[in-house]
């Protein structure tokens, strides 16, 4: 189990630059996390590489933990799907 976790993560950070979410999902995002910035896509990946993220798969999803935030990334697009406050 911990190594999925880890083989999990470096996965998703070494096709890091694969992450992009849809117009609708920049909306849903920023609504949600209460963002007021421009490039939430790069906003997520940060999160994504932050040593402290907690990153683990349950079905066809990515969950990445950290801040009191949880991002939710489709593990076969690599699109994130939306984020919410803990």
């Amino acid at each position: 189990m911990v190594s999925d976790v880890i083989m999990n993560k470096e996965y998703l950070i070494k096709n890091i630059d694969k992450i992009h979410t849809t117009e609708m999902g920049i909306l849903r995002i920023k609504k949600n996390l209460k963002l007021d910035i421009n490039d939430v896509v790069e906003y997520c990946k940060n999160k994504v590489l932050d040593s402290n993220t907690v990153i683990y798969k349950n079905g066809k999803n990515w969950y990445c933990e950290i801040d009191n935030i949880i991002l939710t990334i489709n593990s076969y697009s690599f699109t994130i799907i939306t984020a919410h406050i803990k």
